[in-house]
């Protein structure tokens, strides 16, 4: 990934808040058949950057099959394979920069925070951590319900059947990467007339993005 010094983040709360709370992932592989990209939530497992993260597939999705693209990869049963999370993004108007009206020099932009977690993927058969890596992920995702559903809510054999149809998969991580493009290269004057802007706009996609470049600068 392409990094600009003021861009990269390595703060490990604020990319596992990140992950957290933007849990699709886009699950690139590489294999001998080329790449190969996946969207699905995974789940990390573990302290700070280190540890794993976890997911499953359909049975269906002939992923888990695939031959590695090098010999070494091929006898550990591992493909090297790049998990993408993104959070808020949106266009920055030149017209929110209050440098606009002193000197005109300005451009539009993108803003956006991206992580990247590199590794080795494993593919999991076995039913009994697909139930555990499963009610582990469902009572993530339901924990702030009042009624919460949980995984032991349906029947047994009904669960069992469903393991079948699925596959687990782990990516033990070698390398993490995040960018967060918030504006950190602009005045503390552009970059309040941004957070402005994008409060005026109003819709869940600019305050979203807002609250991430007010998250990224208070840290």
């Amino acid at each position: 990934m392409y990094q600009q010094a003021h861009f990269k983040e390595d703060r490990p709360e604020l990319i596992r808040e990140l992950v957290d709370h933007f849990p699709l992932a886009t699950l690139v592989l590489h294999s001998a058949q080329g790449l190969q990209a996946n969207h699905l939530p995974m789940l990390w497992r573990g302290d700070a950057l280190d540890g794993c993260l976890q997911g499953h597939i359909a049975r269906a999705n002939r992923i888990w099959q695939l031959p590695a693209a090098d010999a070494a990869a091929e006898e550990a049963s591992e493909l090297p394979a790049l998990a993408i999370f993104q959070a808020g993004d949106g266009y920055v108007s030149p017209s929110w920069y209050p440098s606009k009206r002193e000197l005109g020099k300005v451009v539009p932009t993108w803003n956006y925070a991206v992580v990247h977690v590199h590794g080795r993927l494993r593919f999991i058969h076995d039913p009994a951590w697909l139930e555990g890596f499963l009610g582990t992920l469902t009572d993530r995702h339901e924990a702030q319900r009042a009624q919460p559903w949980h995984i032991s809510d349906a029947p047994q054999d009904y669960r069992k059947a469903q393991y079948r149809a699925i596959v687990g998969l782990e990516l033990q991580i070698e390398r993490v990467e995040a960018k967060f493009k918030l504006s950190q290269n602009r005045s503390a004057a552009d970059r309040a007339g941004v957070l402005a802007g994008l409060a005026e706009e109003g819709d869940a996609r600019a305050l979203q993005l807002r609250a991430w470049m007010q998250r990224q600068s208070t840290e």
